[in-house]
Protein backbone atom coordinates (compact mmCIF):
# COMPACT_ATOMS: atom_id res chain seq x y z
CA UNK A 1 0.00 0.00 0.00
CA UNK A 2 1.07 3.52 -0.69
CA UNK A 3 1.69 5.45 2.46
CA UNK A 4 -0.11 8.72 2.67
CA UNK A 5 2.27 11.66 3.00
CA UNK A 6 1.88 13.68 6.13
CA UNK A 7 3.29 16.82 4.50
CA UNK A 8 0.60 19.29 3.53
CA UNK A 9 1.18 21.90 0.86
CA UNK A 10 -0.86 24.98 1.59
CA UNK A 11 -2.44 26.73 -1.39
CA UNK A 12 -0.98 30.00 -2.72
CA UNK A 13 -2.48 32.93 -0.77
CA UNK A 14 -4.83 35.17 -2.77
CA UNK A 15 -4.52 38.88 -2.90
CA UNK A 16 -7.38 40.73 -1.28
CA UNK A 17 -9.71 42.09 -3.92
CA UNK A 18 -10.18 45.83 -4.01
CA UNK A 19 -13.90 45.47 -4.63
CA UNK A 20 -14.72 43.15 -1.73
CA UNK A 21 -15.67 44.74 1.51
CA UNK A 22 -13.80 43.89 4.73
CA UNK A 23 -15.76 42.02 7.39
CA UNK A 24 -17.51 44.18 9.94
CA UNK A 25 -15.47 45.10 12.96
CA UNK A 26 -16.55 43.58 16.24
CA UNK A 27 -16.36 47.00 17.79
CA UNK A 28 -19.55 48.78 18.64
CA UNK A 29 -20.58 51.25 15.95
CA UNK A 30 -20.96 54.82 16.90
CA UNK A 31 -24.10 56.64 15.80
CA UNK A 32 -23.54 58.35 12.48
CA UNK A 33 -24.97 61.55 11.14
CA UNK A 34 -28.02 61.37 8.86
CA UNK A 35 -27.25 60.66 5.23
CA UNK A 36 -27.34 63.77 3.10
CA UNK A 37 -29.90 64.17 0.35
CA UNK A 38 -29.29 63.01 -3.17
CA UNK A 39 -28.90 66.56 -4.42
CA UNK A 40 -25.85 67.21 -2.22
CA UNK A 41 -24.43 63.72 -1.65
CA UNK A 42 -21.16 62.72 -3.27
CA UNK A 43 -20.86 59.46 -5.15
CA UNK A 44 -19.31 56.53 -3.33
CA UNK A 45 -15.92 55.26 -4.35
CA UNK A 46 -14.98 51.57 -4.17
CA UNK A 47 -12.67 50.42 -1.41
CA UNK A 48 -9.03 50.68 -2.34
CA UNK A 49 -9.60 53.44 -4.91
CA UNK A 50 -8.67 57.05 -4.36
CA UNK A 51 -11.65 59.36 -4.60
CA UNK A 52 -11.74 61.97 -7.37
CA UNK A 53 -11.33 65.50 -6.10
CA UNK A 54 -14.67 67.28 -5.90
CA UNK A 55 -13.34 70.68 -6.84
CA UNK A 56 -12.40 71.61 -10.36
CA UNK A 57 -14.26 71.02 -13.64
CA UNK A 58 -13.99 67.82 -15.57
CA UNK A 59 -11.71 67.84 -18.55
CA UNK A 60 -14.25 66.29 -20.91
CA UNK A 61 -17.00 68.71 -20.01
CA UNK A 62 -17.77 71.19 -22.79
CA UNK A 63 -16.95 74.83 -22.20
CA UNK A 64 -20.52 76.12 -22.42
CA UNK A 65 -21.56 74.00 -19.42
CA UNK A 66 -19.11 75.72 -17.11
CA UNK A 67 -18.84 79.23 -18.61
CA UNK A 68 -22.48 80.02 -19.36
CA UNK A 69 -24.57 80.80 -16.29
CA UNK A 70 -28.02 79.22 -16.26
CA UNK A 71 -30.80 81.26 -17.84
CA UNK A 72 -28.42 83.65 -19.60
CA UNK A 73 -27.39 83.65 -23.24
CA UNK A 74 -23.74 83.72 -24.17
CA UNK A 75 -22.61 87.14 -25.44
CA UNK A 76 -21.93 87.25 -29.14
CA UNK A 77 -18.75 88.72 -30.50
CA UNK A 78 -16.93 88.56 -27.19
CA UNK A 79 -13.58 88.82 -28.98
CA UNK A 80 -11.99 92.19 -29.41
CA UNK A 81 -12.61 93.89 -32.76
CA UNK A 82 -9.36 94.41 -34.67
CA UNK A 83 -8.50 97.94 -35.67
CA UNK A 84 -8.21 96.90 -39.31
CA UNK A 85 -11.95 96.15 -39.33
CA UNK A 86 -13.14 98.77 -36.86
CA UNK A 87 -11.88 101.76 -38.84
CA UNK A 88 -13.59 100.84 -42.16
CA UNK A 89 -16.78 99.97 -40.27
CA UNK A 90 -16.86 103.41 -38.62
CA UNK A 91 -16.15 105.08 -41.97
CA UNK A 92 -19.01 103.16 -43.59
CA UNK A 93 -21.36 104.13 -40.77
CA UNK A 94 -20.39 107.78 -41.11
CA UNK A 95 -20.84 107.60 -44.88
CA UNK A 96 -24.43 106.39 -44.45
CA UNK A 97 -25.51 108.47 -41.45
CA UNK A 98 -23.83 111.87 -41.98
CA UNK A 99 -25.87 112.84 -45.09
CA UNK A 100 -29.10 112.17 -43.19
CA UNK A 101 -27.84 114.17 -40.23
CA UNK A 102 -26.90 116.98 -42.58
CA UNK A 103 -30.43 116.99 -43.96
CA UNK A 104 -31.82 117.31 -40.45
CA UNK A 105 -29.33 120.01 -39.42
CA UNK A 106 -29.83 122.21 -42.49
CA UNK A 107 -33.61 121.86 -42.54
CA UNK A 108 -35.52 125.16 -42.25
CA UNK A 109 -37.58 124.12 -39.23
CA UNK A 110 -39.06 127.58 -38.66
CA UNK A 111 -40.31 127.94 -42.24
CA UNK A 112 -41.32 124.29 -42.59
CA UNK A 113 -45.10 124.76 -42.08
CA UNK A 114 -45.18 127.53 -44.68
CA UNK A 115 -43.20 125.50 -47.18
CA UNK A 116 -45.36 122.42 -46.81
CA UNK A 117 -48.57 124.39 -47.30
CA UNK A 118 -47.50 125.84 -50.64
CA UNK A 119 -49.63 125.13 -53.70
CA UNK A 120 -47.01 123.25 -55.71
CA UNK A 121 -45.73 121.27 -52.74
CA UNK A 122 -49.26 120.26 -51.74
CA UNK A 123 -50.08 119.18 -55.30
CA UNK A 124 -46.98 117.01 -55.49
CA UNK A 125 -47.65 115.52 -52.05
CA UNK A 126 -51.29 114.79 -52.84
CA UNK A 127 -50.47 113.22 -56.22
CA UNK A 128 -47.71 111.11 -54.70
CA UNK A 129 -49.96 109.72 -51.97
CA UNK A 130 -52.79 108.94 -54.40
CA UNK A 131 -50.58 107.36 -57.06
CA UNK A 132 -48.57 105.30 -54.54
CA UNK A 133 -51.78 103.97 -52.96
CA UNK A 134 -53.24 103.12 -56.38
CA UNK A 135 -50.00 101.41 -57.43
CA UNK A 136 -50.07 99.36 -54.23
CA UNK A 137 -53.65 98.30 -54.99
CA UNK A 138 -52.63 97.19 -58.49
CA UNK A 139 -49.68 95.29 -57.01
CA UNK A 140 -51.96 93.51 -54.53
CA UNK A 141 -54.49 92.61 -57.23
CA UNK A 142 -51.88 91.16 -59.59
CA UNK A 143 -48.97 90.28 -57.31
CA UNK A 144 -50.68 88.01 -54.76
CA UNK A 145 -51.94 85.50 -57.39
CA UNK A 146 -48.54 85.66 -59.08
CA UNK A 147 -46.81 84.87 -55.79
CA UNK A 148 -49.20 81.95 -55.21
CA UNK A 149 -48.39 80.64 -58.69
CA UNK A 150 -44.66 80.73 -57.98
CA UNK A 151 -44.96 79.16 -54.52
CA UNK A 152 -47.66 76.50 -54.90
CA UNK A 153 -47.32 75.20 -58.45
CA UNK A 154 -44.56 73.41 -60.32
CA UNK A 155 -44.24 73.91 -64.06
CA UNK A 156 -41.40 74.09 -66.59
CA UNK A 157 -39.66 77.45 -66.62
CA UNK A 158 -40.67 78.48 -63.10
CA UNK A 159 -37.14 79.63 -62.27
CA UNK A 160 -37.02 81.75 -65.40
CA UNK A 161 -40.38 83.27 -64.54
CA UNK A 162 -39.19 84.11 -61.02
CA UNK A 163 -36.09 85.76 -62.47
CA UNK A 164 -38.22 87.86 -64.81
CA UNK A 165 -40.51 88.90 -61.96
CA UNK A 166 -37.60 90.06 -59.81
CA UNK A 167 -35.81 91.76 -62.71
CA UNK A 168 -37.25 95.26 -61.98
CA UNK A 169 -35.46 95.15 -58.60
CA UNK A 170 -32.06 95.36 -60.28
CA UNK A 171 -33.09 97.06 -63.51
CA UNK A 172 -32.35 100.82 -63.65
CA UNK A 173 -35.69 102.67 -63.33
CA UNK A 174 -34.97 104.75 -66.43
CA UNK A 175 -34.62 101.55 -68.45
CA UNK A 176 -37.96 100.41 -67.05
CA UNK A 177 -39.55 103.68 -68.18
CA UNK A 178 -38.16 103.23 -71.70
CA UNK A 179 -39.48 99.66 -71.80
CA UNK A 180 -42.92 100.87 -70.73
CA UNK A 181 -42.90 103.46 -73.51
CA UNK A 182 -42.04 100.81 -76.11
CA UNK A 183 -44.92 98.61 -74.97
CA UNK A 184 -47.64 100.99 -73.72
CA UNK A 185 -46.84 104.13 -75.68
CA UNK A 186 -48.98 105.40 -78.54
CA UNK A 187 -46.77 103.60 -81.02
CA UNK A 188 -45.96 100.71 -78.69
CA UNK A 189 -46.83 97.05 -79.04
CA UNK A 190 -49.91 97.20 -76.80
CA UNK A 191 -50.40 100.96 -76.61
CA UNK A 192 -51.18 101.25 -80.31
CA UNK A 193 -54.05 98.78 -79.92
CA UNK A 194 -55.32 100.54 -76.79
CA UNK A 195 -55.30 103.90 -78.51
CA UNK A 196 -57.13 102.68 -81.61
CA UNK A 197 -59.67 100.44 -79.83
CA UNK A 198 -60.49 102.33 -76.65
CA UNK A 199 -58.81 105.71 -77.06
CA UNK A 200 -56.86 105.13 -73.85
CA UNK A 201 -53.44 106.78 -73.64
CA UNK A 202 -51.21 106.02 -70.69
CA UNK A 203 -47.97 108.00 -71.22
CA UNK A 204 -47.79 111.50 -69.69
CA UNK A 205 -50.96 111.00 -67.64
CA UNK A 206 -51.74 110.30 -64.00
CA UNK A 207 -52.60 106.71 -64.95
CA UNK A 208 -49.13 106.46 -66.46
CA UNK A 209 -47.66 107.46 -63.08
CA UNK A 210 -49.58 104.62 -61.43
CA UNK A 211 -48.39 102.14 -64.07
CA UNK A 212 -44.75 103.19 -63.73
CA UNK A 213 -44.84 102.98 -59.94
CA UNK A 214 -46.59 99.60 -59.97
CA UNK A 215 -43.95 98.26 -62.38
CA UNK A 216 -41.10 98.98 -59.97
CA UNK A 217 -43.00 98.25 -56.72
CA UNK A 218 -44.77 94.96 -57.47
CA UNK A 219 -41.64 92.72 -57.17
CA UNK A 220 -41.28 93.72 -53.50
CA UNK A 221 -44.77 92.45 -52.78
CA UNK A 222 -44.35 89.27 -54.84
CA UNK A 223 -41.14 88.30 -53.03
CA UNK A 224 -42.65 88.94 -49.60
CA UNK A 225 -45.86 87.00 -50.29
CA UNK A 226 -44.02 84.12 -51.95
CA UNK A 227 -41.80 83.73 -48.91
CA UNK A 228 -44.84 83.72 -46.63
CA UNK A 229 -46.55 81.09 -48.79
CA UNK A 230 -43.51 78.83 -48.76
CA UNK A 231 -43.34 79.10 -44.97
CA UNK A 232 -47.06 78.29 -44.54
CA UNK A 233 -48.07 74.64 -44.15
CA UNK A 234 -49.92 73.45 -47.29
CA UNK A 235 -51.68 70.70 -45.33
CA UNK A 236 -54.30 73.20 -44.18
CA UNK A 237 -55.29 73.81 -47.78
CA UNK A 238 -55.36 70.05 -48.41
CA UNK A 239 -57.58 69.55 -45.38
CA UNK A 240 -59.96 72.23 -46.65
CA UNK A 241 -60.05 70.50 -50.05
CA UNK A 242 -60.91 67.15 -48.42
CA UNK A 243 -63.83 68.87 -46.67
CA UNK A 244 -65.27 69.91 -50.02
CA UNK A 245 -63.88 73.44 -50.39
CA UNK A 246 -62.88 74.54 -53.85
CA UNK A 247 -59.42 75.88 -54.62
CA UNK A 248 -60.70 79.45 -54.65
CA UNK A 249 -62.53 79.00 -51.34
CA UNK A 250 -59.47 77.42 -49.72
CA UNK A 251 -57.33 80.26 -51.02
CA UNK A 252 -59.73 82.92 -49.74
CA UNK A 253 -60.54 81.42 -46.33
CA UNK A 254 -57.42 79.43 -45.48
CA UNK A 255 -54.40 80.66 -47.43
CA UNK A 256 -54.97 84.40 -47.19
CA UNK A 257 -55.36 84.44 -43.38
CA UNK A 258 -52.18 82.36 -43.06
CA UNK A 259 -50.06 84.73 -45.15
CA UNK A 260 -51.72 87.97 -44.05
CA UNK A 261 -48.58 89.26 -42.24
CA UNK A 262 -46.49 88.66 -45.35
CA UNK A 263 -49.05 90.44 -47.52
CA UNK A 264 -49.09 93.39 -45.14
CA UNK A 265 -45.31 93.67 -45.11
CA UNK A 266 -45.13 93.41 -48.89
CA UNK A 267 -47.83 96.06 -49.31
CA UNK A 268 -45.97 98.49 -47.05
CA UNK A 269 -42.73 97.93 -48.95
CA UNK A 270 -44.46 98.36 -52.29
CA UNK A 271 -46.14 101.57 -51.12
CA UNK A 272 -42.86 103.06 -49.89
CA UNK A 273 -41.09 102.10 -53.11
CA UNK A 274 -43.84 103.61 -55.23
CA UNK A 275 -43.77 106.82 -53.19
CA UNK A 276 -40.07 107.33 -53.89
CA UNK A 277 -40.04 106.32 -57.56
CA UNK A 278 -38.32 108.80 -59.88
CA UNK A 279 -36.67 107.31 -62.99
CA UNK A 280 -39.52 105.31 -64.52
CA UNK A 281 -42.04 108.04 -63.69
CA UNK A 282 -40.18 110.89 -65.37
CA UNK A 283 -39.42 108.72 -68.41
CA UNK A 284 -42.88 107.25 -68.94
CA UNK A 285 -45.19 109.92 -67.46
CA UNK A 286 -43.18 113.13 -67.70
CA UNK A 287 -43.09 116.01 -65.23
CA UNK A 288 -46.23 118.09 -65.43
CA UNK A 289 -47.23 119.94 -62.23
CA UNK A 290 -50.59 118.85 -60.90
CA UNK A 291 -50.80 115.87 -63.28
CA UNK A 292 -47.62 113.79 -63.20
CA UNK A 293 -45.26 115.68 -60.89
CA UNK A 294 -44.74 113.53 -57.80
CA UNK A 295 -42.68 114.36 -54.73
CA UNK A 296 -39.33 113.05 -56.05
CA UNK A 297 -39.80 115.05 -59.24
CA UNK A 298 -40.72 118.14 -57.24
CA UNK A 299 -37.57 117.72 -55.14
CA UNK A 300 -35.48 117.49 -58.28
CA UNK A 301 -36.93 120.69 -59.74
CA UNK A 302 -37.01 122.60 -56.44
CA UNK A 303 -33.26 122.18 -55.98
CA UNK A 304 -32.75 124.63 -58.86
CA UNK A 305 -35.16 127.35 -57.73
CA UNK A 306 -36.13 126.81 -54.07
CA UNK A 307 -33.72 124.59 -52.12
CA UNK A 308 -35.66 125.03 -48.87
CA UNK A 309 -38.77 123.51 -50.45
CA UNK A 310 -36.64 120.63 -51.72
CA UNK A 311 -35.37 120.04 -48.18
CA UNK A 312 -38.95 120.10 -46.82
CA UNK A 313 -40.10 117.49 -49.33
CA UNK A 314 -37.00 115.40 -48.63
CA UNK A 315 -37.86 115.43 -44.93
CA UNK A 316 -41.30 114.02 -45.73
CA UNK A 317 -39.78 111.19 -47.75
CA UNK A 318 -37.26 110.53 -44.97
CA UNK A 319 -40.07 110.38 -42.39
CA UNK A 320 -41.97 107.88 -44.51
CA UNK A 321 -38.89 105.67 -44.88
CA UNK A 322 -38.24 105.68 -41.13
CA UNK A 323 -41.90 104.84 -40.46
CA UNK A 324 -41.71 101.89 -42.86
CA UNK A 325 -38.59 100.54 -41.17
CA UNK A 326 -40.16 100.98 -37.74
CA UNK A 327 -43.28 99.12 -38.87
CA UNK A 328 -41.22 96.21 -40.24
CA UNK A 329 -38.79 96.09 -37.32
CA UNK A 330 -40.29 92.95 -35.73
CA UNK A 331 -40.20 91.11 -39.06
CA UNK A 332 -36.80 91.97 -40.50
CA UNK A 333 -34.68 93.96 -38.09
CA UNK A 334 -35.02 91.92 -34.88
CA UNK A 335 -32.01 89.78 -34.01
CA UNK A 336 -32.67 86.00 -34.03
Amino acid sequence: MLRRSTAWTSPRPRRPSTTTRSPPSPRRRTPTAPRPSSATSTPRTPAGCSPRPASGPREHRPDHHRTTPPGRRRPRGATRVPAALLLPALLGLAFLVLPLLGLLIRAPWSALPELLTGAEVWQALRLSLISATAATGVSLLLGVPLAWLLARTDFPGRRLLRALVTLPLVLPPVVGGVALLLVLGRNGIVGRWLDSATGLTLPFTTAGVVVAEAFVAMPFLVISVEGALRAADPRYEEAAATLGASRLTAFRRVTLPLVAPGIGAGAVLAWARALGEFGATITFAGNFPGRTQTMPLAVYLAMESDPEAAIALSLILLTVSVAVLAGLRERWMSAP
